[in-house]
């Protein structure tokens, strides 16, 4: 993987946004958003659907660009940095009928860096590391469509590693997953955040809070708590009104709920 030395040394922060706003036509997403990211931050985006995550993920890979305000990512523009950010979508776009494996999957990672369009023995080197540490590398030959839902997700955060990226950008990684595995996941994240930037996009803010060290709540604008200070005023708020909060440091048995 590539280090972050360079940018730890010129002291540059990941991501700074500085009055951002965007609107789709006349509808607003984000009003004056402002906050900075540290390398090696861990932090989540919560808020209610359509409260501009999604937006903010694309303005941070370039893929939008703001009406007004400065994006920079990595000290350059996110459009620049694209190549070192490893990205995760919440839904993997393709014909279930293809037959595409997994390691087909995973070298997508590696476009960007695949020269005259072939993909060269260092390319699957990387992948199969890649698949290594999510604990899937039996599974390169397998048919992606024949995988269970935890199974997909981590072929695809194998995909966004596979860049070797600086920073990870996760839109709900434990998305249609049992609980059991949402465990695993939380372990596996929990491990690439001592070495990359993570942002996780996540409604289970159970799952979220063991992970990170601050959320920053999305509706329209941004407002940033660390998340000792999630309390339900703050989610009700967040979110328009009651939502429950699930635990993830429990065991479940036929006798109930008890520490792990």
């Amino acid at each position: 993987m590539k280090t972050i030395e360079s940018t730890l040394a010129a002291d540059l922060p990941a991501i700074r946004c500085e009055q951002v706003s965007f609107s789709y036509g006349e509808i607003p997403i984000l009003s004056n958003v402002s906050f900075t990211i540290q390398p090696l931050d861990a932090v989540a985006l919560v808020g209610p659907n359509g409260g501009g995550k999604s937006t903010l993920l694309k303005l941070l890979l370039g893929l939008l660009t703001p009406q007004s305000g400065t994006i920079q990512v990595l000290g350059v523009t996110p459009h620049q940095a694209r190549p070192r950010i490893g990205y995760m979508p919440q839904h993997l776009q393709y014909d279930p009928s293809f037959p595409v494996s997994v390691m087909d999957v995973v070298l997508m990672g590696r476009v960007g860096s695949c020269g005259l369009g072939r993909y060269s023995a260092e390319d699957r080197r990387i992948c199969r590391q890649s698949l290594a540490e999510l604990a899937v590398d039996n599974l390169a030959s397998r048919p992606f469509n024949s995988l269970s839902g935890g199974q997909r997700q981590r072929i695809l955060i194998a995909r966004a590693l596979a860049c070797e990226p600086e920073i990870l950008l996760l839109d709900e990684p434990t998305a249609n997953v049992d609980p059991g595995v949402e465990v695993q996941f939380f372990e596996i994240l929990k491990a690439l955040a001592n070495r990359v930037t993570v942002l996780t996009v996540s409604h289970d803010l159970g799952f979220v809070s063991q992970l990170v060290s601050r959320v920053f709540c999305i509706n329209r604008q941004v407002k940033i708590h660390p998340t000792s200070e999630l309390t339900g005023e703050i989610i009700r708020e967040m979110y328009g009104g009651d939502v429950h909060m699930v635990r993830h440091d429990h065991c479940c048995s036929e006798r109930g709920h008890s520490q792990c």
